[in-house]
């Protein structure tokens, strides 16, 4: 064996010695009345350090989502912006042009005993009928979100929470436009929703709106993961929604 081996294969024995000492020193510490105090008091403090830093995270990933969403309404906001711009800068010409002379005659230029012609109102169009409005669950405050137990939100924030409930109004919209929509303009996949919405109504929930797993896969990319069902146990403890099970299936019925 070469001496440049042999000093490797000593070096790295006396590594493992000294390696094996100072655990062996350690565990001695451990053992002493004086020190285990001092050894309590440290795994105390390091237990609050990693709850405040599980908190810091949370409170990272809050600030990030907000971020995200301010610049995405930046974004719309100057999309807007840039539209109005567009039709400022390009009214079609056939349009009336209002002057205020035409608005506002000079009253001294009118003549006393000339009878003042009153103009007929021109007969607007009727409206178009009204459309029924859909109720939409409310989105959780901040107050709301902070009296949360932690032990049911977990490490889920505000934005998320909010978030699910934004797919949720996506999915009970889409139903209901169908369910309102006249059976004559449905399409054949409609008309099968339809009937579906139909068959899963029970006198419970007769007058209120609801829906299932099977809508939330139908118009959302939502997952009905677990991670779904305990924000669902979330929106119960809000009371932003309640269940309604029978026939095989739950109705999350909006409050």
């Amino acid at each position: 064996m070469a001496s440049s081996d042999l000093e490797q294969l000593c070096s790295h024995i006396n590594e493992k010695i000294a390696n094996i000492k100072r655990t062996l020193s350690l565990r001695n510490c451990g053992q002493e009345p004086t020190l285990k105090t001092t050894l309590g008091k440290i795994g105390d403090e390091i237990i609050v350090v990693n709850e405040l830093l599980n908190k810091l995270e949370l409170e990272i990933q809050y600030q990030e989502q907000t971020n995200h969403s301010l610049k995405e309404l930046c974004e719309s906001l100057e999309e807007d912006y840039k539209d109005v711009e567009h039709l400022k800068e390009n009214i079609p010409p056939h349009l009336p042009q209002v002057t205020v002379s035409q608005n506002f005659a000079n009253v001294s230029d009118l003549d006393p005993e000339e009878p003042v012609k009153v103009e007929e109102p021109v007969p607007t169009k009727k409206p178009p009928k009204e459309q029924r409005s859909i109720k939409e669950m409310l989105f959780i405050t901040s107050d709301e979100f902070n009296g949360i137990p932690a032990y049911m939100k977990s490490r889920l924030t505000y934005c998320q929470i909010n978030d699910v409930i934004k797919e949720i109004n996506k999915a009970v919209v889409s139903k209901y436009k169908i369910l309102h929509q006249p059976k004559k303009s449905m399409s054949s996949v409609a008309r099968n929703l339809y009937h579906r919405f139909i068959d899963e109504e029970t006198k419970d929930t007769k007058g209120h709106y609801f829906i299932v797993e099977a809508d939330i896969k139908e118009f959302t990319a939502l997952k009905a993961d677990k991670r779904f069902h305990v924000i669902l146990n979330i929106l119960r403890h809000c009371r932003r929604l309640s269940e309604v099970r029978g026939g095989g299936l739950t109705r999350y019925v909006i409050t």
